[in-house]
């Protein structure tokens, strides 16, 4: 009798596993990109003269970033599918999102520092950390400064022409998808008044959130305070406009893949 009992048990548990298993129970599994287009739009984010010589990734939603090409030049490009900003603000990170997309790139000291946090992110949530545990980890990690500052100056990339993103991820988990390629200077612990930065004002975030761009090129501005910050410049509407008409086969494949990813008019 107790054989018997001991058998149901384990039957009863495997059940159990077994039908959350079947109902997507806990984080699910991003869908990846296309490999030859996720490359391609991780590239975007440098410079035309980076690009040939750059290190690239792509993501594998069962373990994390791999190395898809090793380069020479000492530039990392990547797409995150779970950003740094994810990690901003006290809103709670319920769900993973599946139409993030963040094409980024950093030089040497950004590799070594700025870049770890998207490495560990993602390789947490493929391991099935739950989003608001997450979080929760990272924001600690940024407190304690297991993520060290950039040891000197320089540059991250950004000037792919789609990104979507949290649009003031400080405040709220609204999302946007906008085509604002941008630079950004590692600028930590410095304040917005010590280099006269113009923090875009509410009614010019509404504009950005509504047009997926903004009203005119902003003068520049910091994001993430603290070690960890960076001084954001945007280019002008010429420089947009070009790098938009040189990825227009890439931005009709992302667009087909997900409505999310149509750039909006």
């Amino acid at each position: 009798m107790r054989k018997v009992l001991i058998v149901s048990v384990i039957l009863a548990l495997l059940f159990s596993l077994t039908a959350s298993a079947q109902n997507g129970e806990g984080p699910k599994k991003l869908e990846p990109l296309p490999r030859d287009l996720e490359i391609q739009l991780a590239l975007s984010a440098l410079p035309p003269h980076l690009r040939d010589n750059a290190t690239v990734y792509v993501l594998n939603p069962d373990k994390g970033f791999e190395v898809a090409r090793k380069g020479t030049n000492g530039f990392h490009a990547l797409v995150a599918r779970t950003g740094d900003d994810t990690f901003r603000g006290t809103w709670p990170l319920r769900e993973y999102r599946d139409d993030i997309l963040y094409p980024i790139s950093f030089d040497e000291a950004g590799t070594k520092a700025q870049m770890r946090v998207f490495f560990d992110a993602a390789e947490m949530q493929a391991k099935g950390t739950p989003p608001e545990e997450l979080k929760k980890i990272i924001q600690e990690r940024y407190k304690t400064r297991y993520y060290k500052a950039p040891e000197r100056a320089g540059v991250s990339y950004m000037l792919s022409p789609i990104l979507r993103t949290y649009v003031n991820p400080d405040e709220n988990e609204n999302i946007a998808t906008a085509n604002v390629p941008h630079v950004m200077n590692y600028a930590p612990n410095v304040s917005n008044d010590e280099i006269g930065a113009a923090t875009p004002n509410p009614e010019q975030l509404r504009y950005f959130s509504q047009h997926g761009r903004w009203p005119d090129t902003p003068y520049p501005f910091l994001i993430l305070h603290g070690p960890h910050g960076y001084m954001v410049q945007f280019r002008g509407v010429t420089e947009r406009d070009a790098i938009t008409k040189e990825y227009e086969g890439m931005l009709v494949r992302l667009c087909k893949i997900k409505e999310a990813w149509c750039l909006p008019h």
